[in-house]
Formats: structure tokens, sequence, C-alpha cells
């Protein structure tokens, strides 16, 4: 059998996918921690004894995110936007065009990459420094709730009404929304203002990019149906999560490592 591996380390946690010539054989997402080499070697065991597939037999492994230059097995790095684009492109294939927009939130960033019918980048615009607009955020927003992260979604589902969150760091976010428990507003409508001070964030990068449908929402923030709801009424337009977002770029890097092995052997 041959395999291929992605490896995509971000700032948060780390996704590993293993693929083999017809598709995806298993993956694994865990916290990155200090030592990204030994998650990686952890994660990879883990995936290897769950699946029951061979070390032996992976033929390539390709890295990405910003640890990808301290994995020293990997037979290559490329850029997130490379991966991104392939990975997701590659998820989006139910749809009846191809991906044109894709909007990707990670631990620490995000970004807005439109490509063109054949899957090649055209364009990309990335967040500011600031973790406004973030996985971060969510995190903070969470945790200043005392809800759990998963919870945050379908709390925010229940708002009639979000309330609005006018600052843009989350510095100046965190304290506005304790201001906001502070003067007992409802917990539904914080989450829900939280997702749409993100969301507008990301709309006005979109819209600096340019918008093409169809559009693709992943990375980890995707699973939140109430953050999908909330960049879908932004940009007034329906957006497509793919089955698997948090792990498309480890998708991608898997392909990219496929291709490479595919194209050397020929």
């Amino acid at each position: 059998m041959d395999l291929y591996l992605g490896i995509d380390i971000g700032s948060t946690t780390t996704k590993i996918a293993l693929m083999d010539t017809e598709g995806l054989m298993g993956s694994r997402v865990q916290p990155t921690g200090v030592h990204c080499g030994d998650t990686v070697e952890t994660a990879l065991k883990d995936l290897l004894r769950e699946t029951g597939l061979q070390r032996e037999d992976i033929r390539k492994t390709v890295a990405t995110g910003y640890g990808r230059r301290l994995i020293p097995f990997a037979d290559e790095v490329i850029s997130e936007i490379t991966a991104n684009v392939r990975g997701t492109s590659w998820s989006c294939t139910d749809l009846e065009t191809p991906v044109r927009t894709i909007l990707n939130i990670g631990g620490q960033d995000s970004k807005v990459i439109s490509v063109d019918s054949f899957g090649v980048t055209e364009n990309f615009a990335m967040n500011d420094k600031c973790a406004a607009g973030t996985g971060r955020f969510l995190e903070t927003v969470a945790r200043i709730l005392e809800i759990n992260m998963t919870d945050l979604g379908p709390l925010s589902m229940e708002a009639e009404i979000p309330l609005k969150i006018n600052a843009t760091c989350a510095v100046f976010a965190e304290s506005e929304i304790i201001s906001l428990i502070a003067r007992k507003k409802a917990p539904s409508e914080i989450a829900a203002g939280a997702h749409y001070a993100i969301a507008r964030r990301l709309s006005r990068m979109a819209r600096r990019v340019g918008v093409t449908e169809p559009v693709a929402f992943d990375g980890g923030p995707a699973l939140n149906k109430g953050l999908v709801k909330a960049i879908e009424d932004e940009l007034a337009l329906d957006i497509h999560v793919p089955a698997w977002p948090q792990i498309t770029t480890a998708i991608g890097a898997a392909l990219l490592a496929r291709d490479a092995h595919m194209v050397a052997a020929a």
C-alpha cells in the first residue's frame, strides 16, 4: 500500500492526514503544545495504531503550518495557502462547480483566498496581528461566558438580537464583553454578537479580495454553526463547509505529497 502523510502544525492544534491513492485513510487533531515535533510523532503513532496502517508504507510526507520546518522526517515543506487551496478544493468536489473563494479561520489568523476555476490561487489576504477575527478570540469568549467552545455555536443560535460588539481589538473586545455580562445581557446575545464581530472583519477582508461563488469556509471555527450563519448574513450568500473543515490543510499537504510522488515515479 502507498500512503501519503500531510502535517499541518498550527499555533493551537496540529492536524495530520493519511491518504492513499483513493482518498482519506485517517486523521488526527490534537493540541500543538510546546514541542510540536513530539506532538506529530505521538499523533502519527496513535493514527497508525487506530487504522492498522504501517509507517513504512508512507511514501512521502509534506508539512505545512507555522512549525513546518521543525519536522525532521518531512520530505518537503509548503505554504499554508498552497495546502489549504488544494485540500479545500478536493474536499468540495461534491459542489456543482469548483470553489472560487475560501474563507479560513485558524487559531491565530484568518485568511481569504480567491482561486480560479482550475484551483489556482489568484489573490489572498490575511488578518492583521490582532486575534479579534480568529479562533483564539472565540476561545476567549467561551472562557468569559464559562462554557465549552463546542457550546458557543448552539448558544448563539438562541439569540433573538445579537449584541453589537464595537471593539476591533481582541483585548478591548474582551473588556466590552465583560461589561455586557456585568449589565446582565443574555449570554446567547453576547455569543452571537462575538460571531457577528468576527464575521464583519472577515467579510471586509473578503470584499477586498473579491468574492466569487461558490464560497467555502474551513478551519476549526467552521464547525461553529452560529459563526457560519453570521458570515452568511454578512456576505449575504450561502457558504459551504467541507466534511472535515478542521483538517483540509493537512489533507492538502497529503494530496501534494501524493502528486509529487506520482510525478517522480512516472
